[in-house]
């Protein structure tokens, strides 16, 4: 799953690291985000695309449409998710793009449990698949968006059993196309996204944990972690 990411350089920083020619509506921002631990419930800047032209939109982080009455949502399951009633429609008219530094997964070992970062390993930024209510300029607040998730692989699987969808820059951009096809967009989610090679991670404090702490000192290596 991703329940908590960091989302700290700036949007400029972002989107230089797509290095897309897409007509953008999106004002200059050279200021760092400095989102260290990014919660649910909070709004999330999303990219999307409407009218050939990218869009950054704060967006409120969970999916909770009106007949759905438990705790709102936060990730949707690649398997499933295009076919099932709660997320077909937004899968099909609202895909989007989070920018992400790395995220964090707790590790347990009985009543234990440890917090990780997990960050691309080459230390460029990570885009994580979305979905959400579009259009996301004018989304309600219960009906945001959810990040998408698939079955964890490799070393990863020690840590959790689920992780984001996070893609390469293209095939991040060919997501945003409204245009998209069923079958590509198949492909798109189960080819095209970052192999666990990519990935490093390391405990970091328990800190993270509570969502009012957020500073540089969340995404430091620990020494000594309890799993």
């Amino acid at each position: 799953m991703c329940g908590r990411f960091a989302q700290t350089l700036s949007r400029e920083d972002y989107l230089a690291a797509l290095d897309d020619n897409t007509e953008r509506a999106i004002a200059f921002d050279p200021e760092p985000l400095a989102r260290y631990n990014v919660a649910p419930g909070t709004r999330v800047l999303l990219l999307n695309q409407r009218d050939d032209t990218l869009h950054l939109d704060p967006v409120h982080w969970g999916y909770a449409p009106a007949w759905w009455h438990k705790t709102p949502l936060i990730n949707a399951r690649v398997e499933t998710a295009a076919t099932s009633r709660m997320f077909k429609p937004l899968w099909q008219h609202g895909r989007a793009i989070v920018f992400a530094d790395g995220w964090y997964e707790w590790k347990r070992d009985g009543d234990k449990k440890q917090p990780y970062f997990i960050h691309r390993a080459d230390g460029e930024p990570l885009f994580f698949a979305a979905i959400g209510k579009a259009p996301f300029d004018a989304s309600p607040e219960n009906e945001g968006f959810v990040i998408v998730t698939a079955a964890a692989d490799k070393g990863l699987i020690d840590i959790h059993d689920r992780r984001p969808l996070a893609f390469t820059t293209e095939a991040a951009l060919a997501w945003l196309n409204p245009d998209a096809s069923s079958a590509r967009l198949e492909a798109l989610a189960h080819d095209a996204a970052l192999g666990p090679d990519a990935f490093a991670w390391h405990p970091v404090d328990r800190a993270v944990g509570n969502i009012r702490n957020q500073s540089p000192d969340l995404l430091a290596p620990i020494d000594n972690p309890v799993v």
